[in-house]
């Protein structure tokens, strides 16, 4: 079937769009547990984490019922500045009850061989999410990202041969167009079987390619590729600086 169309969420503020988002996130969290007792999510980094300081203070959230993954990480120290695991553990970890054996970060021993570094992540998954030749892809409940400048999300870049990768579910990058070089990924498929894909983006600077992502999206920026097979759905949580050249329908958010 057809991906559904995305939703977009356009908000006065960044605090008006980080409650909103908690609540979408704490909806998202109820259905989980309702079905299968968890709730599996994977997180980017860049300004990502720092919109989710309103899930501190959220009454109903069940840390303890999180299964943590990162869409992408820095093959650097997991207490180096670049890592998107320092910024989440300093943002949002730190200030919550989430179990650390709840977050799945990378094995750092590996990061000689990024082959076997993105290999034992993908084994992490499939610990979670059952066997690999039991599953095609896993599912996870949601997928929050972020978009660059240039359109690109978690590692996956412009040009970049990871786009047409079809099969892995963690790929490697060790050429990423923006430092630090040494990355893993989630890749396409993993992300497009998602139950929901949620990009948040704030900010004057992010309006021209949020533009070209939803008005033109044939232009293929990476972002625009990211379109949950059905029944997933995809949504976009904006704040009025970042929407304020897009043509696309906005949706008035609701719970």
């Amino acid at each position: 079937m057809t991906p559904a169309a995305p939703v977009l969420y356009s908000f006065p503020s960044t605090g008006d769009l980080s409650n909103s988002l908690a609540d979408f996130i704490l909806k998202a969290q109820r259905e989980a547990l309702e079905k299968r007792g968890k709730f599996t999510i994977a997180i980017s980094g860049g300004s990502l984490p720092k919109t989710l300081t309103a899930l501190i203070d959220k009454p109903g959230i069940k840390w303890n019922k999180w299964q943590v993954f990162y869409a992408d990480e820095r093959v650097v120290p997991l207490d180096d500045p670049d890592s998107n695991h320092k910024l989440a553990h300093d943002t949002l970890y730190s200030h919550v009850p989430l179990p650390a054996s709840h977050i799945h970060t990378i094995d750092l021993s590996l990061a000689d061989d990024l082959e076997e570094l993105a290999d034992a992540y993908e084994k992490e998954l499939i610990r979670e999410f059952a066997q690999k030749d039991s599953a095609r892809f896993p599912i996870f409940d949601l997928v929050l990202l972020g978009t660059g400048p240039d359109g690109h999300t978690a590692s996956l870049f412009p040009g970049h041969a990871l786009l047409s990768e079809e099969d892995r579910w963690v790929a490697y990058i060790d050429d990423s167009p923006k430092p630090p070089p040494k990355r893993i990924t989630l890749t396409y498929p993993v992300i497009n079987h998602a139950a929901r894909v949620v990009f948040v983006a704030t900010g004057d600077g992010k309006k021209e390619v949020l533009k070209s992502i939803l008005d033109t999206p044939e232009a293929g920026l990476p972002a625009a590729r990211v379109r949950p097979a059905h029944p997933g759905q995809l949504f976009w949580f904006v704040d009025d600086a970042a929407s304020s050249e897009v043509a696309y329908a906005k949706t008035a958010f609701k719970v």
